[in-house]
């Protein structure tokens, strides 16, 4: 199903994997403490929570301990109607993550697609929108990825846009969310950017930058808590929010998207 209208937000499943003690050695980019395992689990159930509330038949996978990021599953893969890809994380300690959760998607999907190796994509600097797909560069995704990733998207039917993502910013998706019916929520950097076309744009508020990164879950927009200003433009913007706790994952560079794969699977 390329492209059409709720894309980007109607789904009816979902894949997360359960944070593991060794989280509190993940990557970030500035020290604000070592996520506690147990803690984060604790958050994790509530997102899971969130996603069922939500008309979501979700998975839930067990911890690796050898891979401390791999609680964002969003990273190692992508998913559309037509099957997954299997990305190629672009960061040394999370490089055999993809082969875990191929299983999980080899039990939801027919057909499973790799990367081709040589290039590298981060599924957190991938943006699906309803009638594009948006690959932001960054120091996790390459040109030689992006482009792999594109003609992969083309073959299955779906246009795709490269784009540079802003200096400064992690994930493409760390600034910037789809929240559906053609309305994006973007920092002030990555609005100004040219990215997002004639599409409204929602801004989110100076000092909130990290609540840039939500998911629209059906008829629902999931926000991290602790930020009033962009749940109040989000729902402004004519949008029913949830929020929830980020905390321990905000300690290891991690938001609301990268705890899960969401897809559509039309049989279901």
């Amino acid at each position: 199903m390329p492209h059409g209208p709720g894309l980007s937000f109607r789904f009816t499943h979902a894949i997360t994997r359960l944070p593991s003690d060794s989280v509190a050695n993940g990557l970030r980019a500035l020290d604000a403490g070592d996520p506690i395992g147990a803690k984060f689990r604790e958050e994790h159930a509530l997102y899971v929570s969130a996603l069922q509330e939500a008309g979501l038949t979700v998975d839930v996978l067990p911890p690796l301990e050898q891979y401390p990021d791999s609680c964002f599953v969003e990273d190692p893969a992508f998913c559309l109607p037509e099957g997954a890809i299997l990305l190629r994380p672009g960061a040394e300690t999370r490089a055999g993550e993809a082969v875990h959760i191929r299983p999980a998607l080899a039990a939801r999907f027919d057909k499973v697609i790799e990367l081709p190796e040589g290039g590298h994509v981060d599924g957190g600097d991938v943006l699906m929108l309803d009638d594009t797909i948006l690959i932001g560069l960054s120091a996790r995704t390459d040109q030689k990825g992006a482009r792999a990733f594109r003609d992969i998207l083309s073959e299955l039917g779906y246009s795709a846009e490269i784009c540079e993502t802003p200096e400064g910013v992690l994930h493409f998706k760390t600034a910037c969310s789809t929240l559906g019916d053609s309305v994006v929520l973007a920092t002030g950097v990555m609005a100004g950017s040219g990215f997002f076309g004639d599409r409204k744009v929602v801004i989110v508020p100076d000092g909130e930058e990290y609540a840039a990164n939500v998911i629209r879950i059906n008829d629902v927009v999931l926000v991290p808590e602790a930020y009033p200003k962009t749940r109040a433009a989000i729902e402004a913007a004519g949008f029913s929010t949830i929020a929830l706790p980020t905390h321990e994952a905000r300690k290891v560079d991690g938001g609301l998207s990268c705890l899960s794969l969401r897809f559509a699977l039309s049989d279901e």
